[in-house]
């Protein structure tokens, strides 16, 4: 049963590898559209006794109460979802993520299936434990917004008059970070890495430093045992840190940028473009890369980048087990935009 279970799973999710995504746009808008018709097939098919636990208040402290650990947490898991549900949620999330973003977020959450054969304690380890939820009313017009949340995996998207206004917090992590063995049931498999591409690009760059740049960018001998920031709700820039990007020559600087790009890329091309440019309104020249730990692979470490308005952090205190956030100190769950609009809404006389 349990072999059948796992593999129904899979083929639930691996269907997000090929759905077919909008190009890149100037705005937000298609995305929004995607995302609103899927949010509201999700509501649709969610039974009448389910609904108020997949819908909830559009309050900025409902939404900041985020997690990446193991927990009770609102919405609706999508274990406990009917077919209809299964497929309105999958739409939402390929609505939501370019295609490389859905493998990641699917390659993510197979990794349950590992800890369940890897730990003495796996049996409580559920790929299907993730859960769904809506804050608001999903519609053109008003501020709504919606995340899917369970170990390792916390996506947050924020949409107000017919745009997305905002995509993080972004947390993805990885355990193991690489697979040490062949799993049963057929995934996954020895040496896969689900955040393979970010580790690779970060490694690239630290060894592209000059010995006097890789002196600037190691600021401590040892890890935190985690993101320094871990799930606060709102955050100051942390300590400038590391080499600046004004310090790097040209091909330093690129590496550099792939490895932000990387990261942005697991949102739809339109919603990652939106990101990007937010990264570049603060000025690449603000942008610092810090590392702290070993620099050896397999053994523990941390970096981090920080620009003026964003805060990417990675940790690998285990030497096997990655955590990765993307955060923005003004801009987290649309803090900045939706400000604006509700000032605009009340010096106009509007209510929402």
């Amino acid at each position: 049963m349990l072999l059948r279970t796992l593999s129904a799973w899979m083929s639930c999710w691996a269907f997000l590898a090929v759905v077919p995504l909008p190009a890149a746009a100037a705005d937000t808008g298609r995305a929004a559209q995607a995302m609103t018709a899927a949010a509201r097939a999700l509501v649709d098919a969610t039974p009448a006794g389910q609904r108020p636990e997949l819908l909830r208040p559009f309050t900025l402290q409902a939404r900041r109460d985020w997690n990446y650990t193991p927990r009770s947490r609102p919405g609706i898991a999508f274990k406990t979802m009917e077919d209809a549900q299964r497929k309105a949620a999958q739409n939402l999330l390929a609505a939501s993520l370019s295609e490389p973003g859905l493998v990641k977020v699917q390659d993510i959450i197979a990794l349950e299936i590992a800890l369940r054969e890897i730990e003495s304690f796996g049996p409580s380890r559920d790929p299907e434990n993730y859960a769904f939820v809506i804050f608001g009313t999903p519609e053109a017009t008003a501020p709504w917004g919606w995340r899917i949340e369970g170990h390792h995996l916390s996506l947050h998207f924020t949409l107000a008059d017919g745009q997305v206004v905002a995509t993080l917090p972004q947390f993805l992590g990885a355990n193991p970070a690489q697979v040490p063995r062949d799993i049963a049931n057929g995934a996954p498999r020895k040496g896969q890495r689900a955040l393979g591409e970010e580790e690779d690009r970060a490694y690239a760059l630290l060894a592209a430093l000059s010995p006097t740049q890789r002196q600037q960018a190691i600021f401590s001998a040892q890890p935190f045992g985690d993101i320094v920031t871990r799930n606060a709700a709102q955050l100051d820039p942390l300590a400038p840190v590391g080499v600046a990007f004004s310090a790097m020559d040209a091909s330093q600087q690129a590496l550099l940028l792939r490895i932000i790009e990387s990261l942005a890329s697991v949102a739809d091309p339109s919603l990652a473009q939106q990101r990007l440019e937010r990264v570049r309104a603060g000025g690449l020249e603000s942008i610092r890369f810090g590392w702290a730990g070993a620099t050896e692979r397999g053994r523990p470490h941390y970096w981090r980048i920080q620009g003026a308005h964003f805060l990417i952090e990675w940790d690998n205190s285990g030497g096997n087990h990655v955590h990765n956030v993307w955060r923005d100190f003004e801009g987290d769950w649309g803090r900045d935009v939706l400000g604006e609009h509700y000032r605009l809404a009340r010096a106009s006389g509007h209510r929402h």
